[in-house]
């Protein structure tokens, strides 16, 4: 499995909830709607940052991961003509260009309690 982690900062002319809307009404449907998404993503997981108790908060205004069974599946999307002409262009809508960061990877999962019964995580 190969994920690729987006960490997003919205355009400057935008507030953090604008950003927010922006990225699940609009951009969010644009992405669903080209075939390859349907074809070669397996999952799909955008955070938002919240605030919690001793932790200083995040620079950044969502993490976007997206799961591939491999990298030709990646790159089968994400070099598709409708990923290119329909998708990524609306990026600048509401993203800042120069804050993305990005890391493609693999995972080491050292616990996955997901399907365990609520009661039994700890």
């Amino acid at each position: 499995m190969i994920k690729m982690i987006l960490a997003l900062k919205r355009a400057k002319h935008m507030t953090h909830d604008e950003f927010v809307d922006y990225q699940r009404i609009v951009h969010r449907p644009l992405l669903m709607s080209i075939p390859e998404t349907e074809q070669y993503l397996r999952r799909f997981v955008v955070s938002y940052p919240v605030q919690a108790a001793q932790s200083p908060g995040s620079e950044f205004d969502s993490i976007v991961e997206a799961w591939f069974d491999d990298m030709a599946g990646l790159e089968a999307l994400f070099f598709s003509d409708n990923f290119l002409k329909i998708v990524d262009p609306d990026h600048r809508n509401f993203v800042d260009p120069t804050s993305v960061q990005q890391m493609v990877c693999t995972e080491d999962v050292v616990i996955d309690r997901t399907d365990a019964p609520a009661g039994d995580l700890f």
